[in-house]
């Protein structure tokens, strides 16, 4: 069985234009395929997505017991859905310390139950990143619940992490994606936060051998850790290196340079702007989730 990406490369726009970002994939053997656009995914060009930070999960230290993570949970989906984003990425956030790449199968047992209950609560396209970076986890909960896509912060290539040093498992995510039959997007992070490079190698060198090679569906450019600001000069080198493949900003994004990266960028990933007083264990706040999408809505027109 072989797996065919093909991509239609576009020009970028501007922020008040349609994004034609093309996406096909023909997967032979299963019989699967799917042409989307973003805009087609989250129903609208230069989508904002939400994040949904779990707290502590039943295993990890300092949980309350998966009943206190689902009551958050339902929280800040709620604010989020009301105050309007297109979309929402479940995360547990609050499981560290993390394990490096494979995580228990409790967790996995939880994250999809929880997923499923968003999904089921809210009409919106939903993602999944199970931290640190077990990409097959968080493949196995999209495709059970059907999520559309997933997150993954380490997805080619190697980099040191505070849980050491962690690979790219492109190879293996993909054959895993075609042997499930699934048709769950890939949105793969380059130079991912909260880690650093084994050497240097250009930002454009990395994203391109990153859709080449590791034929990710999407590109999260972030800051340095959660909530840093994103370089805007590397949304542009970002998006130029990336051609056709959308390119999201991953961390830092705020009402102050919110123009900015939408600019440069197909969307956006919010997460700790959202959250009361800008604290990123916080619930998220009504009103900062209100008065960021209305300032989403009238850029994008």
């Amino acid at each position: 069985m072989y797996l065919l990406t093909v991509q239609f490369c576009v020009n970028r726009y501007p922020v008040s234009s349609l994004n034609q970002v093309s996406l096909a994939r023909v997967e032979t053997g299963t019989s699967v395929y799917t042409s989307m656009e973003i805009s087609e995914l989250f129903g609208r060009d230069k989508p904002v997505i939400g994040m949904l930070h779990l707290a502590p999960l039943p295993g990890t230290l300092g949980t309350g017991g998966l009943e206190s993570v689902r009551t958050r949970l339902i929280v800040d989906a709620e604010t989020l859905f009301t105050g309007g984003v297109d979309g929402f990425i479940l995360e547990n956030f609050g499981d560290a310390p993390f394990y490096p790449s494979k995580v228990p199968p409790h967790t996995v047992a939880f994250m999809a139950a929880l997923a499923q209950e968003v999904l089921h609560r809210y009409p919106r396209p939903i993602g999944v990143n199970v931290l640190r970076n077990d990409a097959k986890a968080a493949l196995a909960i999209a495709s059970a619940v059907g999520a559309q896509f997933i997150r993954v912060n380490i997805y080619t290539g190697a980099r040191f992490t505070d849980q050491g040093l962690i690979q790219g498992e492109a190879h293996e995510v993909l054959r895993y994606r075609q042997l499930l039959g699934r048709s769950v997007m890939v949105f793969a992070d380059v130079e991912a936060k909260h880690s650093v490079p084994i050497g240097y190698r250009p930002l454009r060198e990395e994203i391109e051998d990153t859709v080449q090679r590791g034929k990710a569906d999407a590109i999260i450019v972030s800051g340095s850790a959660t909530g840093r600001e994103t370089e805007a000069r590397d949304l542009k080198e970002a998006g130029e290196a990336a051609c056709c493949t959308p390119v999201l900003v991953g961390s830092g994004v705020g009402l102050n340079n919110l123009e900015a990266m939408l600019a440069h960028a197909d969307g956006v990933i919010v997460g700790t702007a959202l959250k009361e007083d800008g604290v990123v264990s916080n619930a998220v706040g009504p009103k900062r989730a209100a008065q960021f999408m209305e300032a989403a809505n009238r850029l994008r027109g």
